[in-house]
């Protein structure tokens, strides 16, 4: 699309802005939809009745005040200005609603509009704004559940392999390569760490989270997104133990310094994955 930056920035931001608003809704409802399936999988197994549960999906109930159950309207809806109208209250009962909200319409505008400045307005960016925004998800839901859902990191894998497939076929091999070599590398990490503390140190999740990053940046570059997202890691873990001793002891989910390492390279990309390249040779 040959549009002009000043028209097609802010576009853009406000089409990551909506994405956003829709990725609140997967982060808050997906692990409940779960937790609903395993629930009925175990009464299943155990040969109990069914239990009666409320619909409860992506579009029902409709959006909701998660204080006092209220219907939120169109207006307030609207990605950020909504919440910064009501300037983070329910309009209803005035309970301060978390600003976990309009920070991930932030992160869904700024991923969206770094992709298109970075990578131009084409089909391509929209596979990449996909993996990118899909990578929030699961690192927001990591970090409140420690948990990496398959119906996002599985579908994350076969995208990656089927954007090789059609805009980069030379690298396909590569990126089939990637997906095993990324599931097995941190399969091997954890029985070894479990071999010798007697701890897991991480879940199948973040398995199936590395070979989909394997998937879409081919299996030369896992030793670039292990050592960017232990990098990663271990800063942020070092600063929240000095800032708050209390959490000294507590595990930490490696999902979203998975994710951070994934953005890192899809949205650098060549340049990156040049000098690192360099380096090795």
């Amino acid at each position: 699309m040959d549009i002009s930056p000043s028209l097609l920035w802010p576009l853009a931001a406000v089409f990551g802005l909506c994405l956003g608003s829709f990725l609140n809704v997967v982060i808050t409802r997906l692990p409940v939809m779960l937790m609903y399936g395993w629930r009925a999988e175990a009464r299943e197994a155990l040969e109990l009745e069914a239990e009666e549960l409320p619909r409860f999906n992506l579009l029902s109930p409709p959006s909701q005040c998660p204080r006092c159950g209220t219907p939120i309207a169109w207006h307030d809806n609207i990605p950020l200005l909504g919440y910064l109208k009501r300037r983070g209250r329910c309009a209803t009962c005035g309970k301060r609603i978390s600003p976990q909200y309009p920070l991930i319409e932030l992160a869904g505008g700024a991923l969206t509009l770094a992709v298109v400045a970075i990578h131009g307005a084409n089909l391509a960016s929209l596979f990449l704004i996909g993996a990118c925004l899909s990578l929030l998800v699961l690192a927001v839901i990591d970090f409140r559940t420690q948990l990496l859902p398959d119906v996002v990191t599985l579908p994350l894998l076969w995208t990656g392999l089927l954007y090789h497939l059609l805009f980069q076929p030379l690298m396909l091999q590569s990126a089939v390569i990637g997906a095993m070599a990324g599931y097995l590398v941190l399969w091997g990490f954890y029985w070894l760490f479990k071999l010798v503390t007697g701890k897991e140190g991480m879940g199948y999740g973040d398995f199936k989270l590395m070979a989909a990053l394997g998937a879409w940046l081919g299996w030369q570059n896992l030793p670039l997104l292990l050592l960017l997202s232990a990098g990663v890691g271990a800063l942020v873990g070092v600063t929240a133990q000095l800032a708050m001793p209390r959490l000294r002891g507590t595990p930490m989910p490696f999902g979203p310094f998975l994710a951070m390492a994934g953005w890192i390279a899809l949205l650098t990309g060549t340049p990156l994955i040049a000098w690192y390249q360099g380096v090795l040779s």
